[in-house]
């Protein structure tokens, strides 16, 4: 009798459904930790942005603060000194599957004594909560993360 090499059919069999099971476990867990780093990154990103407003209306206080984002990055041209306080990607107004933008909310005042800005989910797999934030730097949420939270939002603890 001649001795057989490789594997059987039904050996492979299992060793493919064993390693479709390990992919059904693993892959909605990686999926939930993608969304938690997007969530983490929009987040960090609106403290990015309250920190440049701070440092924005610091170095121009007859402006105040900015409600534009191209005014915090090195496009800027409003105060040459509040100009490199964000990144270019942060200042193109999408991060890690968030879109930052500004809910209009002003004082009306020059210099300007109000900011906000939202970063909401650009789709369902970018996060599950949008985020708000304004110049009382306290970070909030809208848990359903279909529009853009207000000031009247849950707050991050």
């Amino acid at each position: 009798m001649k001795k057989q090499k490789g594997f059987s059919l039904i050996e492979l069999l299992i060793v493919v459904a064993i390693i479709l099971i390990i992919a059904a476990i693993a892959i909605p867990n990686l999926i939930k930790s993608k969304m938690a780093a997007n969530e983490s990154s929009a987040v960090g990103s609106l403290r990015t942005l309250t920190t440049a407003e701070i440092a924005y209306a610091t170095a121009c206080p007859s402006l105040g603060f900015t409600h534009v984002l191209t005014d915090l990055d090195s496009t800027g041209s409003n105060c040459p000194g509040g100009n490199n306080q964000i990144d270019t990607t942060l200042s193109s107004g999408t991060k890690s599957g968030y879109k930052f933008a500004n809910p209009g909310r002003t004082s009306g005042n020059t210099p300007e004594t109000q900011f906000a800005w939202t970063a909401v989910r650009t789709s369902t797999s970018s996060g599950t909560r949008s985020f708000y934030v304004d110049e009382t730097g306290v970070i909030r949420y809208d848990p359903t993360g279909s529009a853009a939270p207000t000031n009247t939002s849950n707050a991050l603890q």
